[in-house]
């Protein structure tokens, strides 16, 4: 009897380890994010693209297809216990909290009021680890040179703030560097024509 007592214990045992925890940053998703965030910043984001519904497909075809979508992925051993457990975030990386606007709203106006004139005369530039620098104070009036340093040294303070803000808000507080790093490489993406930017430990103009 005691031996077949201990068998639902064991077997629940045996069922939680075959439970799996894989928790992943969606690159992807991020990089949409910070591609939303950085083209509102430079206050020229690209138009919303309208999707079109599918050619030939009528209302119950778009049905039978979303129905194949959601089911595609499901796993039928989780209905006992068995499978991958995904401990992961939503699908979209939220940057809409009101710690991160605020920021972004900071940035915009900053951007827009002093460093897109900095960045038009070669003055600035982005660097690789996501922030910005004075790459040629030459490019600036000396009357000028403070202020640019300034404005400078805040908008790098809202930069790192907003990429720990951002892996905060999305429960995973781990991804800053991972954050940052999406970051980085999409202010280079979305720099100007005629833009400066750091690449390899060199300066490339766009």
């Amino acid at each position: 009897m005691k031996h077949w007592m201990g068998m639902p214990v064991a077997a629940a045992l045996l069922l939680s380890a075959c439970v799996t925890i894989n928790v992943y940053f969606p690159a992807a998703e991020a990089k949409e994010a910070a591609k939303e965030f950085v083209e509102k910043v430079i206050n020229e984001a690209d138009k919303v693209e309208v999707k079109q519904p599918p050619a030939g497909g009528g209302g119950m075809a778009m049905l039978e297809r979303r129905i194949e979508s959601d089911l595609s992925g499901f796993d039928p051993w989780v209905l006992v216990g068995i499978g991958s457990a995904r401990a992961q975030s939503a699908p979209d990386i939220s940057i809409k909290t009101p710690a991160i606007q605020a920021i972004q709203s900071r940035m915009e106006s900053r951007f827009n009021g002093s460093l897109r004139a900095g960045f038009d005369s070669g003055a600035l530039g982005f660097t690789d680890d996501g922030l910005i620098t004075v790459r040629d104070a030459s490019k600036v009036e000396l009357k000028d040179r403070v202020a640019l340093n300034s404005a400078v040294a805040d908008d790098n303070r809202d930069r790192k703030a907003v990429y720990r803000e951002v892996a905060v808000a999305n429960g995973h507080p781990e991804w800053e560097e991972q954050i940052r790093g999406v970051f980085a490489k999409q202010w280079i993406a979305s720099a100007r024509s005629g833009w400066w930017y750091q690449s390899g430990g060199s300066w490339k103009q766009k």
